[in-house]
């Protein structure tokens, strides 16, 4: 049975124009008030065109293939991929959200969201080497010299050149207070690069002619920690065309992600530059690593979508099972003492566990969306919305949202894969089924970039009891109005299940806060349930708002399914959320020593 993938464009219009009703948005916002549903349609068309026409082609082949290494560290990766990336950067999807002033469309994140979806949910391997693009890219606008942006940020922006972030050694994991590589400044303004970093995607490869690492490392005066870190840009061509001292020492041999080049790098006296403020690279870093989270959790979004529609498509086609037929035919008085004529097997899907198992794929797929979506219209109205009050209020939201979907989506997207396998049976756990290469896939999305534990101790320490619980009550505040919209509307279920949700939220928040004040671990113990509430709190909204714009939509057919998906997470997935609020409201338990 052929691995497919059929781009969700409509939903995914459904969520931007009717649920987020983002064009009202870009009507405020000077950027993208020329820009029209139309248009963004084109757009997400031509996206899921290239996702199923370019990169699902070269998935399976990517992924049995892999890269390899030359002697000499070259990197060569797998048949397609280079071709694949050229017509990437002729259809300028590099530039989709970048200024035109450095080569980019200028459209929104929310559209470069939705291709990032399709383009990963085809072939996670190759979009490994672009996802870093953007990244970098506002890095260095925002950090990088005069001379630094003339040099490198138009090339960034098209994907001329492609990015890699250099941030892991051996010794130094999330800990990044251990980093050992150095610099010594030069007469010149240069800086001189010496040390080794593991991880690296995309630090070698042969899809462009030069590599812009991005390298977290120490001058000789920095204080130690984290308060001591410079950020350079080492790239691996210098600007005179010589070869710079960097080197791929070995390629990572991975669980999942054959075709992205995981590199050991060293660099032997490299040639680099500062981007931005000695002993302040981490604080540049981070415009670099936030965009890098909200990609992968879009990553655990493409792989969601991808193991659900093959699954659906599975269980409707896989004919299995007697059991619901032929107990109605015993039953039948008609059949007498004769013995019944073995009656046509069922597809699957017919079966209540399987149900079970693609109802909840798809609302849970679809609820994230709206949520991850969400996310990166608070971008685009925290970078660009004509008022200050709502650009703040945008970017508080931004900033609570991102730990949520780099993890909640990631953790989905693993556990997305590996409830759409076991409806495959047996046949999920052989490769040319195709589903055992989106659980292989999805799993490294859940640790890279800060693992989902991190983004847990980041959701509740930084983003909620630093700013004393200021954006979520935000946030909590439009919650509750979606509620009240929901009950005018005759959803009374939905505005309840809503309304509980910020109740817990708001009420958990407020216990930890007090147990904080007097046990500095208590938010270390709870921060993981504290994150799967609040997460399953973003759901409830999700399905809220999904029914009440499901509401008005001109096909009623699909309107009533996708009523009926969000109502089957109201009934069947809310109902964990009361694991992990009564966790995390209990923070006063301990762990053993």
């Amino acid at each position: 049975m052929a691995w497919e993938y059929h781009a969700p464009l409509a939903d995914m219009r459904f969520v931007i124009e009717r649920v987020l009703e983002a064009p009202r948005s870009w009507q405020h916002c000077a950027a993208f008030a020329e820009l029209d549903v139309d248009t963004a349609a084109a757009v997400m068309q031509e996206a899921a065109r290239f996702a199923s026409g370019v990169l699902l082609p070269i998935n399976a082949a990517g992924d049995r293939i892999g890269c390899v290494r030359e002697a000499d560290g070259a990197v060569r990766t797998p048949p397609g991929y280079r071709e694949a990336y050229r017509a990437y950067v002729e259809g300028g999807w590099p530039a989709l959200p970048c200024e035109p002033q450095w080569g980019g469309q200028g459209l929104p994140l929310l559209l470069d969201a939705a291709t990032r979806e399709m383009f990963v949910a085809c072939n996670h391997g190759w979009v490994m080497y672009p996802d870093l693009l953007h990244g970098a890219y506002e890095t260095i606008k925002a950090h990088g010299s005069e001379d630094l942006k003339a040099r490198y940020l138009e090339k960034v922006a098209t994907g001329e050149w492609l990015a890699a972030m250099a941030l892991t050694e051996p010794q130094a994991g999330s800990d990044l207070g251990l980093l050992r590589t150095r610099a010594e400044p030069q007469a010149d303004g240069s800086l001189r690069v010496w040390g080794s970093k593991i991880f690296i995607s995309g630090g070698e490869h042969d899809l462009t002619d030069n590599i812009v690492h991005l390298v977290l490392l120490r001058l000789p005066d920095a204080p130690a920690g984290t308060k001591g870190l410079s950020l350079a840009l080492v790239p691996k061509f210098l600007p005179d065309g010589a070869r710079n001292a960097m080197h791929c020492d070995g390629l990572e041999h991975k669980m999942g992600i054959h075709g992205s080049a995981t590199c050991q790098m060293r660099y032997e006296g490299a040639t680099g530059w500062l981007v931005g403020e000695p002993h302040r690279g981490l604080a540049a870093m981070f415009l670099m690593m936030n965009s890098a989270r909200l990609h992968v959790g879009l990553q655990g979004l493409g792989h969601q979508e991808m193991a659900t529609q093959n699954a659906s498509r599975y269980a409707q086609e896989r004919v299995q099972g007697r059991a619901v037929r032929a107990a109605a035919a015993a039953a039948d008085p008609a059949s007498g003492n004769r013995t019944p004529a073995a009656p046509p097997a069922d597809p699957i899907v017919q079966h209540p566990a399987v149900r079970h198992k693609l109802l909840r794929l798809q609302a849970m797929t679809e609820a994230q969306r709206v949520i991850a979506y969400r996310a990166a219209l608070a971008l685009d109205e925290a970078a660009h919305h004509a008022d200050a009050a709502t650009r703040a209020k945008a970017a508080g939201l931004a900033a609570l949202l991102t730990p949520i979907v780099k993890a909640f989506c990631t953790h989905h997207g693993f556990q997305a894969a590996s409830e759409a396998l076991q409806v495959y049976g047996g046949y999920g756990y052989v490769a040319e089924y195709g589903i055992e290469q989106t659980v292989r896939d999805a799993r490294i999305a859940m640790v890279y970039e800060g693992t989902n534990e991190i983004q847990a101790i980041d959701l509740l320490q930084r983003k909620v009891l630093a700013d004393d619980g200021a954006a979520l009550r935000a946030w909590l505040e439009d919650a509750r109005e979606e509620a009240a919209a929901c009950e005018a509307a005759g959803l009374g279920e939905f505005a309840s299940a809503l309304l509980a949700q910020c109740d817990a939220a708001g009420a958990t928040t407020q216990v930890i806060a007090q147990v904080a004040a007097s046990d500095r671990e208590a938010p270390l113990r709870v921060a993981d349930d504290y994150l799967m509430g609040l997460a399953h709190a973003f759901l409830a909204w999700a399905f809220a708002a999904s029914a009440r714009a499901a509401l008005g939509h001109p096909d009623a057919a699909w309107a009533q399914e996708k009523t009926v998906r969000m109502r089957y997470g109201v009934q069947w997935v809310l109902p964990q959320a009361q694991v992990h609020w009564a966790r995390a409201g209990d923070a006063r338990l301990v762990l053993p020593a």
